[in-house]
């Protein structure tokens, strides 16, 4: 039988969702408590892989359980998981889905909002990127229009990693001003590794004036991560919603 999670963490404490050695991830915690309540070994595998630090307001998971186990009783899983989890982590729902549903694998978009603060906020300097510099705006939206007219995004990929390919499919991509705040919105059937903190960097430097909308255009062509910005700090990023077409 075949379960899926669903849950949002705040990053911070977190060294990203994929269990690694040494070091504290949202996918051990989560397989720790999972494992002591259900008394049997419980393996996770995720929607997606956070990078240390990043936030997820939506987050799938899924398992396997040999045992049918009644809606009433993952309701009780549920309260009780939520009582033994740390604050930074929250489960939502538990419920049985089809053996072949797979979190990461069934997905058919992902979004993720990046936000940028443009004045000081002693409220919200843990989860925004304080830029000081005046941005501009319309420049930056007119940059991030050409994400939507490629394909490889290989400049904004993080270099070595053991996927097949960098093919992406870019939905939106926008910013949009919220108060003090310029946020950053952008759809895809996937994602490589810190590639939209890689966007965002190379964004701000179109905003700042220091590279071109053209400049921009031609660093996706490049395919070179090399010519890209820096990537944009991890606090400040959150996988915002999964889409299936079974939820």
């Amino acid at each position: 039988m075949r379960y899926f999670v669903e849950l949002s963490y705040n990053g911070a404490p977190f060294f990203g969702w994929q269990r690694q050695p040494n070091q504290m991830s949202v996918q051990e915690v989560l397989e720790d408590c999972f494992s002591l309540l259900l008394k049997n070994k419980i393996e996770l595998v995720g929607c997606g892989r956070t990078d240390t630090g990043v936030h997820a307001r939506n987050f799938f998971a899924h398992f396997d359980y040999e045992e049918l186990l009644a809606e009433d009783y993952l309701e009780t899983l549920q309260h009780k998981l939520n009582a033994f989890l740390p604050k930074e982590l929250v489960i939502y729902r538990i419920f049985k889905v089809a053996d072949d549903a797979h979190a990461r694998f069934s997905a058919l978009d992902r979004t993720y909002k990046y936000y940028v603060a443009i004045s000081k906020d002693p409220f919200q300097f843990q989860t925004t990127y304080r830029v000081y510099e005046k941005l501009d705006l319309e420049a930056m939206n007119a940059a991030a229009s050409f994400l939507l007219e490629n394909k490889d995004f290989t400049s904004f990929s993080k270099l070595h990693t053991d996927v097949n390919n960098n093919f992406c499919e870019i939905k939106a991509a926008c910013w949009e001003q919220e108060g003090d705040s310029l946020v950053f919105t952008i759809t895809a059937n996937r994602f490589l590794r810190n590639m939209v903190r890689a966007i965002v960097g190379t964004l701000l430097l179109v905003g700042k004036g220091k590279i071109s909308v053209t400049d921009f255009q031609e660093i996706i062509q490049e395919k070179n991560r090399n010519k890209a910005g820096m990537s944009a700090p991890a606090h400040a990023l959150f996988l915002e919603k999964i889409t299936y077409d079974f939820i």
